[in-house]
């Protein structure tokens, strides 16, 4: 491996920490690590659960497979919105039968009143999250979202599953194994498109005063922010930026001519397009991911060129949503300045 990857693990106070006991502020409060550098994966399938199970039930168990359940991995899981829990069996046995397609209803307006609104409230219909442990930080975690099945689906909307591994899993087993995971779990999934790549992970949003850090993370390109933004489930059929390695499907793999006209497009050393089948294919930039370095005039022109080519599919910035109410206002978890925020979604196109 050559690639250089930053280890960013940022420690500090988390936004709104208080004393509630004594009503005395500690002399020292404890300081946690609010985000890290990850190997994030991550899928947008425009289909309700029943359609997608078997394909989730198979990406799942792959990941679970690769990184073995246990205490310094996954031992722990969150279903819709419980509490979080071990797996136990018997909370493995529930977990299996969620991730089953068959449900006692089709469509939402098929339920109760109560259960509906509730259902919308939170904005989902089924909901896993597999993690280390309440406050873990060790850079793995699965999350599957499906959508709110409705007769006519809303524009855009889609179910997600994303997982995460932390760096040190890429150094030690090396990019092959990261591919071959990526590629296994890809293969029975009904995604419009997906990436893998190297990724920020934040665990508690930034402070106005972590400015150092913002800084290093304009500096690599090849580090993706987009999770900051927290839109993904309104990703459509949008590209959500350029990584690694890049899944696409229909329809944007059709309109640029299917595997074979993107690989026609593509001129850079390294850049791989491998047809999964007729209807899906990955686009690999180079044998590992690279996070690049601007100081350095690393800006990674594969990448680069793929955003070029990609760039009428790209997902648009939206700046609507703030995250803070300062003067002037901050985006995104990060709270990068609007000129930050669109000079970092557009690093490579300008």
């Amino acid at each position: 491996m050559n690639a250089f990857y930053p280890r960013i693990r940022h420690r500090g106070l988390r936004p709104g920490y208080v004393k509630l006991w004594s009503g005395e502020t500690p002399r020292f409060p404890p300081r946690e690590l609010l985000a890290r550098d990850i190997i994030r994966f991550a899928f947008y399938m425009p289909h309700d659960h029943p359609e997608i199970a078997s394909g989730v039930s198979h990406a799942v168990q792959s990941y679970l497979n690769a990184v073995e359940q246990g205490p310094g991995t996954i031992n722990h899981a969150y279903i819709n919105d419980d509490e979080g829990d071990s797996l136990t069996e018997e909370r493995w046995s529930y977990l299996h039968r969620l991730l089953k397609p068959e449900r006692p209803f089709r469509f939402i307006d098929e339920l109760s009143e109560p259960t509906i609104y509730s259902m919308e409230k939170r904005g989902y219909a089924t909901q896993l999250i597999f993690d280390g442990g309440f406050g873990s930080a060790n850079g793995y975690q699965l999350w599957y979202q499906a959508r709110i099945p409705r007769r006519t689906p809303a524009p855009n909307l889609v179910s997600t599953l994303t997982a995460t591994l932390p760096t040190e899993y890429l150094q030690v087993h090396g990019p092959t194994k990261v591919r071959e995971l990526a590629l296994e779990m890809a293969s029975q999934l009904r995604f419009t498109t997906g990436h893998v790549g190297l990724a920020l992970h934040l665990y508690w949003p930034l402070r106005s005063t972590d400015n150092a850090l913002r800084a290093e993370l304009l500096r690599y390109p090849g580090i993706d922010l987009r999770p900051a933004w927290l839109h993904a489930h309104r990703m459509g059929t949008r590209v959500d930026g350029i990584h690694w390695l890049n899944f696409l499907a229909q329809p944007v793999l059709g309109e640029l001519g299917g595997a074979e006209g993107l690989r026609a497009r593509l001129q850079s050393p390294g850049s791989i397009v491998h047809a999964l089948d007729e209807a899906r294919a990955v686009v690999a930039l180079g044998e590992e991911p690279e996070a690049g370095d601007l100081s350095a005039g690393q800006n990674l022109p594969a990448y680069q060129e793929l955003a070029r080519v990609l760039e009428p599919w790209l997902e648009p910035l939206n700046l609507s949503n703030t995250y803070s109410l300062d003067e002037p206002p901050t985006y995104s978890s990060i709270r990068f300045t609007q000129d930050e925020a669109k000079r970092w979604w557009r690093r490579f196109l300008d």
